[in-house]
């Protein structure tokens, strides 16, 4: 027998508990117990904006995607390199040839030419575009999902607020609020939440009592340390346990959906955890995020574009569409994203480097306007007309789902906080 399990050392019970939820879930939960102290409020909001958008879907794509090759096109630009620009539905939006089905939704969207970052290394740039924060040793921001929740509270009680569809362990997560604000990680979609059934032997009668005594065990402990910290790890039994006995869990089974609809979508990860997004939302998760990584091409890279840029073709378009049908996308605001560009110029190895002077994102349905174009560039260069900083590009998001930008919230270590930090939202994004 280990005497220090019997301990009352946090880290200890922290991998004991984080351990359970892996063992619950089937799923990795991000870092949410260390100094949640939890966020304080500073009185009301003075922004009382309308919501155009009641949930989030926000793709992003880790490694930088190239701007000039996918939605910044310049035609006849010479920064273009190999890239061919294809005609879409909205008049004047051309992008680039390997998109043809997307093209038929460009309509929809809204393409943000101007955005701009002030971090070029992957890590600081993923931080700093999820949370309008940069990366510092200190103190974890919360990403708008959190936030989300954090203001308007789940859409539904039994399932998580937010759900992150990626590998990428970088991910910030719910920062500095309570256990509850975190993300739900699934890694693959296409499994669903593994081992989230009570074993085929033990009743829920039996499965009650056990989480019965497991409480009157921890009741000692939980009033002599009457702590958020300490208070989190019943937060983790009491979410795992919702998760579990809710009838919502079909949310995450994909093998309901018809053969021919996961066809479409595509059988990668990111093109079913597109389609997991689409079952999240009319389950009532209001915000998930999909990652695609790979977009990181020093070398080759039109020999390695192809590949990624029709794997997002084939999904953004089948979720756009699905989307459309089922008439949710007006109340969706569909976000597509990245760190940062990569350079105009072709390098030595046949590559573009990281760009985060100029790049560009997408925004369909969720209320903004239609077949826009918002920003312009210099052959990709330099933004000359809308320039977007990452805090305005993200206090627009909040913007749209009506959250109150201006409401200051502290850390546990007492600092001052807004959704977007100093940015402000992009009103002309909207229609």
């Amino acid at each position: 027998m280990n005497p220090t399990r019997f301990t009352t050392d946090d880290s200890s019970r922290r991998d004991f508990v984080l351990g359970l939820a892996r063992s619950c879930l089937g799923v990795s939960m991000l870092p949410l117990l260390e100094g949640r102290a939890g966020a304080i409020f500073d009185g009301s909001s003075r922004a009382k904006q309308v919501p155009t958008a009641r949930n989030v879907i926000y793709l992003y794509m880790s490694g930088g995607m190239t701007h000039l090759d996918t939605f910044g096109c310049v035609p006849g630009a010479d920064t273009m390199g190999e890239t061919q620009v294809i005609r879409t539905s909205a008049d004047g939006i051309q992008i680039g040839g390997g998109l043809p089905t997307v093209a038929k939704f460009m309509h929809r969207a809204t393409v943000i030419n101007g955005l701009t970052s002030t971090q070029g290394a992957h890590e600081q740039g993923n931080y700093f575009q999820h949370t309008s924060y940069t990366l510092r040793g200190g103190t974890r921001h919360p990403t708008m999902g959190a936030w989300l929740q954090k203001f308007q509270g789940k859409g539904n009680p039994d399932l998580p607020g937010t759900v992150v569809i990626s590998d990428n362990s970088k991910h910030p997560g719910g920062g500095f609020f309570e256990a509850s604000f975190q993300p739900l990680v699934i890694n693959d979609p296409s499994t669903g939440l593994q081992n989230s059934r009570r074993l085929a032997g033990l009743s829920e009668g039996d499965f009650d009592y056990r989480l019965g005594l497991s409480a009157r065990l921890n009741s000692g402990f939980e009033k002599a340390y009457d702590q958020s910290a300490v208070r989190a790890y019943a937060d983790v039994y009491r979410e795992a346990v919702r998760v579990m006995k809710s009838a919502d869990l079909t949310a995450f089974d994909l093998s309901s959906e018809p053969a021919e609809l996961q066809e479409r979508y595509g059988s990668g990860k990111f093109g079913q955890g597109c389609l997991l997004a689409r079952r999240l939302l009319e389950h009532g998760v209001r915000y998930v995020e999909v990652g695609n990584g790979g977009w990181d091409m020093h070398q080759e890279i039109y020999s390695r574009l192809p590949e990624k840029i029709s794997e997002l073709d084939q999904a953004l378009g089948a979720l756009l569409g699905d989307l459309e049908s089922r008439g949710l996308l007006e109340e969706t605001l569909v976000v597509l994203t990245t760190e940062f560009g990569r350079t105009p110029k072709i390098n030595q190895n046949a590559g573009r480097d990281h760009y985060p002077k100029a790049f560009s994102s997408v925004l369909w349905g969720g209320g903004v306007k239609a077949g826009y174009v918002h920003g312009r560039t210099d052959r990709g260069i330099e933004v000359t007309e809308g320039k977007v900083s990452v805090p305005d590009f993200n206090a627009s998001i909040g913007y749209a789902l009506g959250l109150p930008l201006d409401q200051v919230l502290f850390s546990p270590n007492k600092r001052p906080f807004t959704v977007a930090d100093k940015g402000q939202p992009v009103i002309d994004l909207f229609a």
